[in-house]
C-alpha cells in the first residue's frame, strides 16, 4: 500500500469517518491534485488485484473491522467504484 492511500484511507474512512456516506468523499478526493488522486486510484487497484490486503492490515489503518476477506473485498470493490467508476453511492462499512 502506498502512502498515500495509506493516508487517505486513514483520514477519511477511519472508525470515526467511514460511516458518513453522505457523499463527500468522491468530490473531497478529486479536489486534491491530480498525483496524489492517481497515487491513491492505483494504490487501491493494486490491493484488489493481488489481494494484498488482509483484514488486519485494514484495522490498523482504520481502526475498522471486518468479519473476513470476502467482505473486505467486496467493500473495497465498492469503494474504488464509487470514488473512480461514478458508482452512485458511496458504500457502508459493517455494522
Amino acid at each position: 500500500m502506498n502512502d498515500n492511500l495509506r493516508g487517505f484511507l486513514r483520514t477519511y474512512l477511519s472508525y470515526e469517518m467511514a460511516d458518513d456516506t453522505s457523499g463527500y468523499l468522491r468530490p473531497t478526493l478529486h479536489s486534491c491534485n491530480e498525483a496524489y488522486v492517481e497515487a491513491v486510484r492505483s494504490g487501491l487497484r493494486s490491493i484488489l488485484d493481488d489481494r494484498s490486503m488482509s483484514v488486519d492490515d485494514y484495522i490498523a489503518v482504520t481502526d475498522v473491522e471486518f468479519e473476513d476477506e470476502k467482505s473486505l473485498y467486496r467493500y473495497l470493490e465498492d469503494l474504488y467504484a464509487y470514488l473512480f467508476e461514478n458508482a452512485a453511492q458511496q458504500p457502508s462499512p459493517p455494522a
